[in-house]
């Protein structure tokens, strides 16, 4: 991952120049070394260099660092590349917050201390003018989760261009937690993606002839599964002008257009009614927390009763309901995940049964690593074509979002729920599934039936 510059490659570490006055300002101060190396512009070392190394190329980078501590600080100063990472970057990304956190609980150990990193300071640059943030940071206007600014906030994350998304995934285009199935060699990403859809189609209880509504259809992979391998007649609805393109020009392709319809639509507009499943697969966290309860109730007044839904959805603890300051500067603005417990409130609220949750944390964790390990394959056409700056975000966003779902501070499930009859009838079988399902149908085609 090393990227051109001029910075001589030092094999020891030095406790001279700006690196180790860095080196020694973090004992001094919190307490702590520095845990990977780093790698000053003017050619002095300090930290381990027997694995990952921070690479500081100008004082620009260390304005950003300080002028915004924290996440958006080194994110700026890695996507503008003033720092660079040398090794393994996810153990870098890992180390690095670790490091935050302990200075965060260490707090400054020797106050005394500060006046004599005054020339220090002036040597990092940071009596310079504060950096602007990227362009490339999103800048939406107006009140939170309007139409308009939903299809603002839609376009920054998902009209990026379709070519991008081909570009890093797989050939389903599926852009959501995949379920792995298998550790064999050849078992590929979009192995674990059709896995996912088809287990979507059997809990919502797809047969030849059901009516699917898929909210946020994304590029359309659950519909057009849903109407090739089970039969159903599917409509999907997105407000994402690319992602509209790219499915009306696949489903031609496929002969699909008298079986899936899909619409450029907002999920306030009316959708219809009487649909036997509903599905909305990572789509809820683009709502937010004030239209949720609109959200929850269009998807119940969707469905025939009777009628099952299925949600994929993130999660992530009460103190941190958002994505965080990265993502939703970067990736998805206006991004809300909120804790479990409280989507279930809000569908239960809606009227639903809630019939199954399954986690699929671990699964994210493989699924986003395919992504990043596709993103390196395709490094150096991925800057060729859509700049270094968007590459770097997309390495940042991938690497912090796999290391989330591993310490299991974001999560993902698949809540199955119902909209029970007028007296109380949920449609499911009164006799147990030898499988332990409990969203198991009789009659319900399994892998087996759709070979």
């Amino acid at each position: 991952m090393k990227e051109a510059g001029s910075i001589p490659l030092l094999r020891e570490t030095t406790t001279k120049g700006i690196a180790g006055r860095v080196a020694a300002m973090s004992r001094t101060l919190f307490g702590t070394d520095l845990p990977v190396g780093l790698r000053v512009w003017d050619g002095s070392s300090a930290g381990p260099q027997d694995g990952p190394v921070l690479v500081l190329r100008s004082p620009r980078a260390v304005r950003h660092l300080l002028r915004s501590p924290g996440e958006m600080g080194l994110s700026r100063a890695y996507v503008t590349g003033g720092l660079d990472v040398e090794g393994d970057f996810r153990q870098a990304l890992h180390t690095c917050l670790d490091y935050v956190r302990t200075v965060r609980q260490n707090g400054v150990r020797t106050l005394g201390a500060l006046p004599s990193l005054l020339p220090l300071g002036v040597r990092l640059g940071l009596l310079g003018l504060p950096p602007k943030p990227p362009a490339e940071e999103a800048g939406l206007t107006g009140r939170t989760h309007t139409p308009g600014r939903d299809r603002a906030a839609i376009a920054h994350h998902y009209d990026l261009g379709n070519e991008f998304y081909q570009t890093i995934l797989d050939e389903t285009m599926g852009y959501s937690c995949g379920l792995w199935t298998s550790d064999a060699p050849e078992y590929r990403p979009a192995d674990a993606q059709r896995d996912k859809l088809d287990l979507v189609c059997r809990k919502l209880g797809l047969r030849p002839g059901s009516r699917l509504l898929d909210v946020g259809c994304g590029w359309g992979s659950l519909v057009v599964h849903a109407a090739e391998r089970h039969g159903a007649r599917a409509t999907g609805i997105t407000i994402s002008a690319r992602q509209h393109e790219y499915i009306t020009a696949r489903l031609a392709e496929r002969g699909l257009a008298n079986e899936v319809e899909v619409r450029l639509q907002d999920y306030r507009h009316s959708v219809g009614d009487s649909y036997d499943a509903v599905s909305s697969v990572e789509m809820g966290e683009h709502v937010g927390a004030a239209n949720y309860p609109e959200y929850c109730a269009m998807l119940h007044r969707s469905l025939r009763p009777g009628g099952r839904l299925l949600l994929q959805q993130m999660s992530r603890g009460r103190a941190k309901p958002g994505g965080g300051a990265f993502i939703e500067s970067y990736i998805a603005p206006d991004m809300t995940m909120r804790p479990l417990p409280a989507t279930l409130a809000h569908l239960e609220k809606a009227g639903f049964e809630i019939r199954d949750v399954q986690s699929l944390r671990e699964h994210y964790v493989r699924t986003i690593d395919a992504w990043s390990q596709q993103l390196e394959t395709a490094w150096e056409e991925i800057v060729h074509r859509f700049g270094a700056r968007r590459a770097r975000i997309w390495r940042l966003y991938l690497a912090g979002a796999s290391l989330a779902f591993e310490a299991n501070r974001m999560s993902v499930h698949q809540i199955l729920a119902v909209r029970t009859g007028s007296d109380g009838t949920s449609g499911f079988p009164f006799v147990a599934d030898p499988s332990g399902t409990s969203w198991a149908q009789s009659g319900t085609p399994g892998p087996e039936d759709d070979a």
